[in-house]
């Protein structure tokens, strides 16, 4: 049923059934059949689609996974009544990722079909969680276990779990089977030997929600009750997070095996609550494609209704040798007029039904399906070497719509930003450290006309780029401040939840962490001297150097005894004494300060406004200092607000609130995050092709305009208006009523610089709680108005969900299209708001590329994604729609004029054959090769160009006025077809004398239609290939042998023999050769002379970009291949290089994807070695002769020589190959063919065809 969701499709089921009526003036099988070709051709590509989906999202590497879980699920629902019959007993389910049947020495276990509590479930390394997991035990010491959830929340560290010390034993079968949980009652599980009692043990929870980072429940056993939290939760991984089994998942790591109970299964798990169904998007050229469907519908009802009040008119009983006795069918009784009108409805339906292209659909979906896997999968220019990412077209529905974006949503972090945090500067105890530049401070510096100074420091790796020797080396010891350092480093060490892998040495330890920025202050600590080497639960280790004296190294253990985790990051530790430590954002931390060291507070205030204009990220350190009474008394009211199962959060938040208080600043960190490579060059040509661009970050307001300043996406001579909670306006009124003033203030203020055309541009810059207000009902349309009139906009510190607000605000309220860009779990709710989603295949873990519709792994590849195949697509399968308007009005208007000679009675006018395999086979393959092969200009000339873009977001070619254009074309040959070849045929007569009859006549006119339009192809197309030459050629060869086997063929199931030996008459005459020749010169002169005049008068900007590099070396994209080599190992250089070799160009210039056959050839001529291919070998054998170049002579000329004639219009340029110009001359041969040939030295050269 999905497929007939096309009114196209349930439009053509409809006729396929009038067919079958007795009203029907064609056979059903000729309508039945290429409805079941197209259907058969949509499930085939839905299945293929599908088949790749679950491959891609198969959990396990085993081959054939599906057939064999389909398999594995019958043979358990086969033997499910077996196994009750021994009885359930406890199910100690064990796999890895998949659960197979495990064998024991009392009982055969076997997987149900679906989870249920009270099961155990036994998880082997590197196995995927089945359901929501209680973890009871671990292999790991203290109940320990690390997993990874990538595809669950984008984070790439390994986490720890850890459970309940109550369970730690239960890691056997014999010790797990004590345990009976969720379920408030008692059972034995009896063997041959013994006789277990399990322990009755109750689990509350809270009910089943989507919330994935909380958890709220207590286990009570021999009545104690014990709070679980997240830490205790192991959650499932749905399938459709995983892209395949190399990927991460939520999984089981670093840990031999666990075991846990299940909490929550199927549809109540927490990743399947928040699963959401993915919206479904259609391009704005299919909903496009959908009016003119039903204008098409309009069409034909107009034309079957009057074709039925004629029919109505004309039937009368005077026409005497019409045979209109009483007896006479209802069709045809002038008795019964209205009925005659309802019924020849009905004919003329069928009749006229091939003016709805039947092969629309399938045709775009292959040539969608073939541009995404082929060209854009491929394309080297968007492969990533260093990770190896290719680029990815996950679905095929929206290419053409790359081609028309006129705003991208980005998020900074990961997707303009490279996500690779290095510790760059710090304050501490109000002193500055850190002497290095970040890429900002150097593009300020430059503007201003100062040279930047670069970073010296030799101590630099991953992570760790900080320069002063204040701090190096243990030099801290001899800082006026070395205590207020040794609490700075040793927060760094210590508040963290990094975990550490691999040998406890400083140089082959590797850390796991939940962020980049975590990962980067714990190597500054290990830097610096403190080195963290091991952790446990409960306890962690550091390795402290220079803290007693200048060159001693000492392990110290800090023993956990609280973690408290919300808007900061604290720990109370005990080690010697009692003291927190907190980490956490300046709008945290300042709020908890004591009221000393108000000087202190400043100064590091100062020092973090500077760290945010050279776009760092900040975070403040705090500590303080705990007595043991106060600590125990707090204590206690942190355990019950931990057990209590209402509002757990709130009251854990309430406590801590209760300590973490009169806190002492120990300083600041500023890490770098630095752009990728070429994102300024990407969002400048990107603006001149129209798009705007939109930043929406969870940065301060400082960090996000100097990432805007340092990405071009903001300058000094924009006219910057600012709307921010920081501000003492807004904070101190009504920040609703001060967020609508400024708004309004703004919007009066913005058309005074539209007056002028060289009025700045505008920006906007709102931070996330006056984002909050401004997307309320009453003041939206005011920010909408607003940000459609600036160039860029930058939203700060702004939520997940506030991002698809805004995205659904410009896509909904402006009806612009949209892309969202992201590289992380929180871009998600974007990425699907938008009308094209592209997920950047980051260190953020998979989840945005999941949920995107594109990946690419760098933003500089947008610039080829959209102004090369976008562009290409969007203007390919324009033409294909146009097209197939076109042929099929002008053949179905044949039919129409027909209808009028015939009283309008429905007689058909061509057979029924011809109608059906039409648009099925005799015009198909040519319009799929347009919407694969043309190509306007080169993808170099797409980059260098980019205001060509607004073509597509203007929509310049397929709107009203060129479906007009083409309309009038389709009547104009439509006459032409049936009026010339009609009147034509009434003085002619075949071989014998006879006239030709309706079958000669239809079958002439068919054959004009067929070659008419097939001709017609190729004055559209901007490139021609040899594909264009076979598909054409080919259309009208496989037209003319099925009509001489079709009419050299007569069976039983022939209607009064129509079409015996029609063209065999045909061919024997003159006329059908002439009436070949004039037809399609007649009909499509109009088209040619429209061209003419349309490229000469009124040129689009493709036409003149066209104009101006007529006279360009062919295929070869010198910027392209340089671009590229930058980014490549040695073998993608090389094979890049022979990628851009000239091949067989000449009237194949500027194909897309120029097919291969000489590539070898070529590569012996530039000194590059190629593996000969098959076709190549014989190509070269096939045209040995030709490569030989018979008296060659050669031309040599001074360096200072230019070569250049007035009469022949050609100049030719003194020679870049040395100190002389080189020029050939041939005996026979053009110029343009040794071009092709030598193009590196005839690139200057132009002799319009002339020999040499």
């Amino acid at each position: 049923m999905v497929l007939f969701r096309r009114v196209a499709n349930l439009y053509f089921l409809m006729v396929s059934i009038l067919s079958a009526t007795p009203y029907s003036p064609v056979h059903p099988i000729t309508n039945m059949v290429p409805l079941s070709l197209v259907l058969l051709f949509s499930l085939i590509k839905e299945a293929f689609e599908d088949w790749v989906s679950i491959t891609l999202h198969a959990y396990c590497s085993i081959p054939f996974l599906p057939l064999a879980c389909a398999l594995i699920d019958f043979l358990i629902l086969s033997l499910f009544l077996v196994w009750e019959v021994f009885g359930p007993g406890i199910k100690f389910l064990e796999g890895s990722g998949l659960c197979f049947p495990h064998l024991s020495s009392q009982k055969v276990l076997l997987i149900l079909p679906s989870w249920t509590v009270v099961h155990l479930v036994k998880v082997k390394q590197d196995g995927f969680f089945p359901a929501d997991l209680l973890l009871l035990a671990s292999t790991n010491v203290d109940g320990v276990c690390y997993i990874e959830t990538a595809n669950l929340d984008g984070e790439t560290n390994l986490k720890i779990r850890k459970a309940l010390e109550r369970t730690w034993d239960y890691v056997t079968p014999e010790k797990a089977c004590e345990f009976k949980g969720l379920q408030c009652y008692s059972a034995e599980c009896i063997n041959s030997s013994t006789k277990i009692v399990v322990k009755v043990c109750e689990v509350q929870c809270e009910q089943p929600n989507n919330s994935l980072y909380t958890f709220t429940g207590n286990l009570v056993m021999d009545n104690q009750t014990m709070p679980l939290s997240p830490n205790q939760i192991l959650l499932r991984v749905f399938s459709e997070y995983l892209p395949s089994i190399s990927s991460n998942g939520c999984s089981l790591k670093n840990t031999d095996y666990i075991v846990g109970t299940v909490i929550f299964t199927g549809h109540e798990t927490k990743v399947m609550m928040n699963s959401m169904n993915v919206p479904s998007k259609r391009s704005t050229l299919e909903r496009k494609l959908d009016k003119l469907i039903l204008a098409l519908f309009s069409t034909l009802f107009s034309m079957c209704l009057l074709g039925a009040i004629g029919s109505g008119i004309f039937i009368d009983r005077k026409y005497y040798y019409l045979g209109l006795s009483q007896s006479v069918e209802d069709q045809f009784n002038p008795s019964k007029r209205f009925l005659v009108i309802i019924l020849t409805m009905l004919t003329l339906l069928t009749l006229y039904s091939t003016i709805i292209p039947i092969s629309l659909y399938v045709s775009i979906e292959t040539i969608k399906f073939i541009q995404s896997s082929q060209f854009i999968n491929k394309d080297l220019n968007m492969y990533h070497a260093e990770s190896n990412t290719p680029a990815s077209a996950r679905t095929s529905n929206l290419n053409e719509e790359l081609g028309q974006v006129e705003y991208i949503f980005s998020d900074k972090t990961g997707t303009l930003t490279r996500n690779l945090m290095e510790f760059f500067k710090c304050s501490i105890g109000g002193e500055m450290y850190g002497t290095g530049m970040t890429e900002i401070e150097m593009g300020v510096a430059e503007r201003k006309g100062i040279k930047a100074k670069t970073s010296t420091n030799s101590l630099r790796e991953k992570g760790f780029n900080f320069d002063d020797v204040r701090l190096m080396q243990g030099a801290w010891r001899n800082e006026p401040n070395h205590d207020a350092c040794k609490e700075f480093f040793r927060c760094l060490a210590i508040c963290h939840t990094v975990l550490p892998e691999g040998e406890e040495t400083p140089e082959k330890i590797r850390y796991q962490a939940a962020s980049p920025d975590e990962a980067a202050l714990v190597l500054a600590a290990k830097n610096f001297g403190f080195f963290f080497y091991r952790r446990t639960p409960t306890m962690i280790y550091v390795r402290e150097s220079h803290v007693e004296k200048m060159g001693k190294t000492q392990d110290v253990s800090y023993e956990i005894l609280n973690v408290l985790e919300f808007n900061r990051s604290g720990c109370i530790l005990l080690c010697g004494r009692l003291v927190l430590y907190c980490k956490g954002a300046d709008t945290v931390i300042y709020e908890r300060l004591g009221t000393g060291n108000g000087d202190l507070n400043k100064v590091t205030r100062v020092h973090l406004e500077q760290f945010g204009s050279a776009g760092l990220r900040t975070l403040c350190l705090a500590y303080r200092d705990l007595a043991p009474d106060l600590y125990e008394s707090w204590n206690e009211k942190f355990i019950t607000a931990k057990s209590s199962l209402r509002d757990r959060e709130k009251r854990l938040d309430e406590v801590a609130e209760l300590i973490e208080k009169e806190l002492i600043l120990i300083g600041a960190t500023a890490i770098e995050d630095k752009l990728q490579e070429g994102v300024p060059n990407c969002i400048q040509t990107l603006s001149r092709a129209g798009i705007k661009i939109w930043v929406l970050t969870g940065d301060k307001i400082e960090t996000a305009i100097n990432i805007a300043y340092a990405c071009n996406l903001l300058n000094n001579e924009m006219k910057q208006f600012i709307i921010s909670s920081e501000t003492d306006a807004i904070r101190e009124v009504e920040e609703r009523e001060e967020v609508k003033k400024q708004l309004k203030q703004f919007l009066d203020e913005a058309p005074q610089y539209f007056c002028s055309p060289s009025g700045p541009k505008l920006a906007l810059v709102i931070d996330g709680k006056c984002l909050m207000y401004a997307l309320e009902p009453s003041l939206r349309i005011m920010l909408l108005t607003l940000s459609l009139n600036c160039s860029s906009v930058v939203c700060c510190r702004v939520s997940p969900l506030q991002k698809a607000q805004v995205t659904s605000l410009v896509k909904k309220g402006a009806h612009k299209i949209t892309l969202s860009i992201g590289d992380g779990a929180n871009d998600v709710s974007m990425i699907q708001a938008a009308h094209i989603g592209i997920g950047i295949s980051g260190l953020e873990g998979m989840q945005a590329v999941m949920a995107s519709d594109f990946a690419i792994a760098q933003f500089r590849f947008l610039e080829d994604l959209l102004l090369v195949h976008g562009r290409w697509s969007y203007i390919r399968l324009c033409k294909v729609v146009m097209y197939f308007f076109y042929k099929n009005l002008a053949f179905t208007l044949t039919q129409f004029w027909f209808t009028f000679g015939t009283g309008f009675s429905g007689q058909r006018f061509y057979d029924d054959w011809f109608q059906s395999l039409y648009n099925v086979i005799f015009t198909a393959l040519p319009v799929v090769i347009v919407g694969l092969f043309d190509q306007d200009i080169s993808s170099s000339l797409s980059k260098k160009y980019p205001e060509l873009y607004k073509e597509g977001v203007r929509n310049m070619f397929f709107n009203r006025r060129i479906v007009a254009i083409w309309a009038c074309f389709a009547v104009y040959q439509s006459l032409v077809f049936f009026y010339f070849v009609s009147l034509s045929s009434s003085t002619s007569r075949d071989s014998d004398g006879k006239m030709f009859g309706l079958w000669d006549v239809s079958t002439m006119a068919f054959t004009c239609v067929v070659v008419t339009v097939n001709l017609r192809l190729l004055m559209m197309c901007n490139s021609i290939t040899r594909w264009h030459y076979i598909s054409v050629g080919g259309s009208i060869i496989v037209w003319f042998a099925f009509i001489f086997v079709y009419s050299g063929i007569m069976t039983r199931f022939d209607r009064n023999d129509n079409m015996f030996w029609v063209i065999y008459v045909l061919i024997s005459t003159s006329y059908f050769y002439v009436t070949l020749l004039l037809v399609p010169v007649a009909a499509l002169l109009g088209d040619f002379l429209y061209l003419g005049v349309q490229r000469w008068f009124f040129p689009y900007d493709y036409q003149i970009v066209q104009e101006s590099h007529k006279d360009d070396a062919d295929s070869i994209n010198t910027s392209d291949s340089q671009e590229t080599k930058e980014h490549l190992t040695p073998d993608e250089a090389r094979s890049n290089e022979i990628s851009q070799l000239p091949k067989e160009v000449s009237k194949h210039s500027g194909f897309a994807f120029d097919s291969p056959g000489y590539e070898s050839f070529f590569a012996t001529q530039f000194g590059k070695y190629v593996p000969p291919k098959a076709w190549d070998v014989a190509r070269r054998a096939s045209m040995k002769s030709k490569w030989q170049l018979p008296d060659t002579g050669w031309i040599k000329i001074n360096s200072d020589a230019t070569l250049h004639s007035e009469s022949s219009g050609w100049r030719g340029d003194k020679g870049q190959q040395g100190s002389m110009a080189l020029g050939i001359y041939s005996k026979g041969w053009s110029v343009r063919y040794l071009k092709r040939c030598y193009g590196e030295y005839w690139r200057a050269f132009k002799l319009h065809g002339r020999r040499v």
